[in-house]
C-alpha cells in the first residue's frame, strides 16, 4: 500500500486551530440559488463570449445604480449576473473609492454571504495606506520591483503561470472583486497593453469526464501563499496577521484547505476550485498523483481559449468578477510604462461542495 499524506500532515498546526475556530461560525452562503431578476433589463449590455463576460454599454454608471430608488434590487441582480457570467465590465466610470467599497460590500450582502464576512485586508497592505486597509493598489511598478523582480529580465516562464483566483489561501476567501484601472501603458502614442483575461471554472468542470468529476468531488486541496512574507519584508511592511475581514482569516500561516470542486451558492453551479498561484497539494493522494491531477486541471484553465474572455482596459474601466468560479491573469506585455488600478476584494462564505448542485451546462439544459 502506497502511503499518502493526510490533511494533518500537510498543513501547519495553526491552520488546524483556525479550522476549529471556523467550525463555531456560520460560514456558508445563501441557502438556495438566486434567480436573476428583471431590474437590469433596461440597461444595454452585450455578452462578449457565449460562456463568460458581459459588458455594459457606455453611459451606464455604477454610482447611479448605487443611488437609484431600487438600488438594492439592482445590486442584487448585478451580483447574480456576475456570478452567472463570471465577469462584467463597465467603461468610463466616475466611481470613487468610497463607492467602490460600498458596491463591494453590497454585492455580497444582498446575495446572501455570512454577516461575519467583510471587505478583505490583504496581508501586504501597508497599515498607513492612504486609501485604507480595504484597497489593494495594483501597481506595475511595485510588481516589477518587489513582487516579481525577475520578470523584467527572465522571459522563459510561461505567461500562463499567472492564472489565479484571488486570496484562496484564506480560510474564508473572496466572493466578488472590483478593479478600476486609471493608469495604463502606451505604445507608439496609443494606450495599449496590460489586458486581463478571465476563465470560467464552471466550464472547466463541464469538460471533465463524469467519473473523474465525481472523484474530484471527494477531494480537498491545500492553498498556501507564504511567499507574501518575503514581499512584505521587501516592501518594509509588517505582514497583516490580525483579522483580515473575517474572524477566520487570521495569523501568518496564509494557508487553507478547500474542496477541489466548489458549489457557488448564488448560482448553485459546480466549479473547479484550484489555481496555479496558490494550490500546492491535493490531500489524500501521493505527491505524484497530486501533481498529475493539478497539472491537468491547470491546463484546462490555461490552454482552452474558448472558455476565456480578454478585456482591453481603457482609462477608468471597471471589471467585477466572481472569484468562486473564475480565474484571471494580467498580461505583462509592456515595458517600463505604468499600469495602476484600485481593487476591492469582498469576502464570501467558506468554500463547500453541495452534492445536489448541478453543473452550468446541466442547469441551463445545454
Amino acid at each position: 500500500m502506497v502511503a499518502t499524506a493526510t490533511k494533518t500532515q500537510l498543513v501547519l498546526p495553526e491552520t488546524e486551530e483556525v479550522e476549529q475556530k471556523l467550525a463555531t461560525l456560520r460560514l456558508t452562503g445563501a441557502p438556495a440559488p438566486l434567480q436573476l431578476g428583471k431590474s437590469l433589463d433596461g440597461f444595454q449590455k452585450s455578452d462578449l463570449t457565449p460562456l463568460i463576460g458581459t459588458e455594459f454599454a457606455r453611459g451606464v454608471q455604477i454610482k447611479e445604480l448605487l443611488k437609484a430608488p431600487n438600488a438594492d434590487e439592482l445590486i442584487k441582480d448585478l451580483a447574480v449576473l456576475i456570478s452567472q457570467r463570471g465577469v462584467v465590465f463597465f467603461r468610463d466610470q466616475d466611481l470613487s473609492i468610497a463607492e467602490q467599497k460600498q458596491l463591494g460590500t453590497k454585492l455580497g450582502e444582498l446575495s446572501g454571504k455570512p454577516a461575519s464576512s467583510k471587505l478583505h485586508v490583504h496581508p501586504i497592505t501597508e497599515e498607513t495606506s492612504e486609501l485604507g486597509d480595504e484597497i489593494s493598489v495594483i501597481s506595475s511598478e511595485r510588481n516589477r520591483e518587489y513582487v516579481n523582480p525577475k520578470a523584467r529580465l527572465d522571459r522563459t516562464t510561461l505567461s500562463a503561470a499567472n492564472w489565479h483566483a484571488d486570496i484562496t489561501f484564506e480560510p474564508v476567501p473572496s466572493d466578488y472583486a472590483i478593479l478600476k484601472v486609471h493608469t495604463l501603458p502606451s505604445f507608439n502614442g496609443h494606450v495599449t497593453g496590460g489586458d486581463t483575461l478571465w476563465a470560467s471554472g464552471y466550464e472547466v468542470y463541464d469538460r471533465l469526464s463524469p467519473s473523474f468529476a465525481k472523484y474530484l468531488e471527494t477531494l480537498e486541496a491545500v492553498h498556501e501563499a507564504r511567499f507574501f512574507h518575503s514581499i512584505a519584508q521587501a516592501l518594509g511592511n509588517k505582514l497583516r496577521d490580525g483579522e483580515r475581514g473575517s474572524p477566520g482569516n487570521v495569523g501568518s500561516q496564509l494557508e487553507a484547505v478547500h474542496p477541489v470542486i466548489r458549489t457557488n451558492p448564488v448560482t448553485g453551479w459546480k466549479s473547479v476550485f484550484v489555481n496555479p498561484n496558490f494550490t500546492k497539494r491535493i490531500v489524500g493522494v501521493t505527491k505524484d498523483e497530486s501533481d498529475t491531477i493539478l497539472k491537468h486541471l491547470f491546463n484546462l484553465i490555461q490552454l482552452n481559449h474558448d472558455l476565456q474572455v480578454r478585456f482591453r482596459w481603457e482609462k477608468n474601466s471597471v471589471a467585477i468578477w466572481d472569484n468562486r468560479s473564475n480565474y484571471h491573469t494580467a498580461t505583462f506585455d509592456y515595458g517600463a510604462e505604468k499600469r495602476v488600478g484600485d481593487r476591492v476584494v469582498s469576502l464570501g462564505e467558506r468554500p463547500y461542495f453541495d452534492p445536489t448542485s448541478k453543473s452550468r451546462r446541466q442547469a441551463l439544459g445545454l
